[in-house]
């Protein structure tokens, strides 16, 4: 800096100086004022260069956190990305090179991007498996789900409802289920902190009942079907809380509280017919869409990124009420009324994902639903378990997204059965679009 002064000095110097005078001076030494003159420019333009290259570092030092932070899950895709901020330049930087920059009207190393803005896939995968619809924006999901059931050489007291409930006097050696749902679920997030949704479902089943021969013929198979036509189910709505951001060494944390109404038709007090063909085969009239009583789901959901992979476990546990009916008996001709006290479950999952792209990631998790056993109680009788009405299903899940747009995501899953309780296979299509 001291150079850079006595640069200026000399330069207002020479200004204030009468041309007479610099005239009159002997030929030597003006050409030596000349050149010390020239020396002082070449050794200012020289400080210059390396005061802008050490100002750069001086910034990236200072801009530069202790530890470097997680790339963001929490923003959805609805939200308009990062803009790319201007960098200052980089170490080792020329100086034609920043000179050029100059004289295109831009600031000096501009051309660095800003590299912290997740991509639009890791951010879907945020979505997807916290359940929580980030950024402060209303989204509405249309999602389709096919789910296949077949189970053989099965001797049963009860009726199969919704894979988990058997009532009645059912005996049979084979059932196929079918069940396609169409979901609309529509959510709203407040200030990424808090989330608010509603989800109702249609259902369509069918159900395909065989059963071995009587009276000794093992041979003869008698079988019989049953369909529901398309009917809303159970409407549920659920409120989410994001109370952890990510940081260094603490993951994203999201906990949700779910509410499901009675809005479908239960199972209990439909009729069980026999088959006319096989007194051992009873099938019901027709087909529940619901479980019939009201239920509450508390539970967490965690999300760590470690890049290129992203970690995420949940946990949640389903207390269902009891609940009375009028009629419970799946007998022809009589009606019993009573009470229904459905098994509360727990439901664990963990599993890992991957950004393939900008556009696309994949996932991979387990999860197991763990029901106790159910209980019913007829009017001015005492309660008594129902048999085979407590499961294990555990499921191993595939999983993408696919980010179609700005707005629409697409995102197919695959669950492949693991356990006998668990049907073999579902797979479901959602459509989740950010408005």
């Amino acid at each position: 800096m001291q150079r850079s002064l006595s640069f200026n000095a000399v330069v207002c110097l020479s200004a204030l100086l009468p041309a007479t005078l610099v005239q009159a001076a002997p030929d030597p030494q003006v050409e030596e004022l000349k050149q010390e003159l020239a020396q002082l420019k070449q050794r200012y333009d020289q400080q210059q260069q390396a005061l802008m290259v050490l100002e750069q570092r001086v910034r990236q030092v200072e801009e530069a956190p202790a530890a470097p932070p997680p790339k963001r899950l929490s923003k959805s895709p609805a939200e308009p990305s990062k803009a790319q901020t201007l960098a200052t330049g980089a170490p080792g930087t020329s100086a034609a090179q920043a000179s050029g920059g100059a004289a295109g009207g831009a600031s000096y190393g501009q051309s660095l991007k800003d590299d912290q803005a997740p991509a639009q896939s890791v951010n879907n995968l945020y979505d997807e498996n916290t359940g929580f619809f980030g950024g402060g924006k209303f989204s509405l999901e249309t999602g389709i789900t096919y789910s296949h059931y077949d189970t053989r050489q099965l001797v049963l007291n009860g009726f199969l409802a919704l894979d988990s409930i058997f009532l009645g006097d059912l005996n049979v050696d084979r059932i196929k289920a079918d069940t396609w749902t169409l979901d609309v679920t529509g959510r709203y997030n407040i200030n990424n902190r808090w989330q608010f949704d509603l989800n109702v479902p249609v259902i369509y089943r069918d159900s395909e009942y065989q059963s071995g021969g009587v009276g000794g013929d093992s041979t003869k198979i008698s079988q019989e079907s049953v369909s529901r036509d398309p009917t809303i189910g159970d409407i549920n709505a659920g409120v989410a809380y994001k109370f952890m951001d990510e940081g260094p060494y603490r993951p994203d944390a999201v906990v949700s509280l779910r509410v499901k109404a009675p809005t479908g038709k239960d199972p209990y007090g439909i009729k069980l017919i026999r088959s006319s063909t096989n007194d051992n085969l009873a099938v019901p009239e027709t087909l529940p869409t619901g479980n019939g009583v009201w239920s509450i789901t508390p539970g967490i959901s965690l999300i760590k990124s470690f890049d290129p992979a992203v970690l995420f476990g949940s946990f949640a546990y389903t207390h269902n009420f009891e609940n009375t009916f009028d009629d419970i008996d799946p007998n022809v001709g009589s009606s019993i009324g009573g009470k229904v006290d459905l098994g509360d479950s727990f439901q664990i999952g963990a599993g890992v994902a991957f950004a393939l792209n900008e556009k696309m990631s994949m996932s991979f998790s387990l999860t197991d639903l763990i029901q106790r056993r159910s209980k019913i109680k007829q009017d001015g009788g005492d309660w008594q378990g129902v048999p085979a009405s407590d499961a294990n299903a555990g499921y191993f899940n595939i999983g993408m997204t696919i980010a179609a747009s700005d707005s629409l995501t697409i995102v197919p899953n695959l669950s492949i059965g693991i356990t006998d309780d668990a049907p073999d296979f579902t797979f479901s299509l959602k459509f989740p679009y950010y408005f």
